[in-house]
């Protein structure tokens, strides 16, 4: 059976990135800290060893895959500073193309720092994620 390698863990936020080495890559963590919880609304949680999660949701694939992810997140790896959307969501292409310099992966939107890019956009891109996963896979009563 699939045993899913990114999971919600109690590892401390601040000490995490307190230990990123680039001091200016560091300051930039604390600024999308900042950022992604007023945005989201959602404390940072940390989510496997290296990425800040905020939020969360459940998915089950048409292949009967399921597993939990944050919402939105953000790691700020040695290379590049990786921001978390979700996938599938059109309307994520509209805003990066006022976003500022960045590349994109399938999940992920690369940044090397954060003077790069349009903070009023990021806003945008994390309230649209959030919403398209929250339509995509509506939570459950319990």
């Amino acid at each position: 059976m699939y045993e899913q390698k990114t999971k919600e863990t109690d590892a401390d936020v601040i000490e995490f990135i307190e230990n990123v080495d680039n001091p200016k890559k560091r300051e930039d963590a604390y600024r999308l800290l900042e950022i992604f919880e007023t945005a989201s609304g959602y404390q940072a949680k940390m989510w496997g060893a290296s990425i800040i999660g905020f939020g969360s949701y459940h998915y089950i694939y048409p292949t009967g895959h399921e597993g939990d992810a944050p919402l939105v997140g953000f790691s700020p790896r040695k290379a590049k500073i990786s921001l978390y959307f979700a996938t599938g969501d059109q309307a994520r292409q509209e805003l990066l193309n006022d976003f500022g310099k960045h590349t994109s992966g399938k999940g992920c939107v690369y940044i090397n720092k954060v003077d790069d890019i349009d903070e009023a956009v990021l806003i945008k891109l994390i309230h649209r994620s959030i919403s398209f996963l929250q339509e995509l896979y509506p939570a459950k009563p319990e």
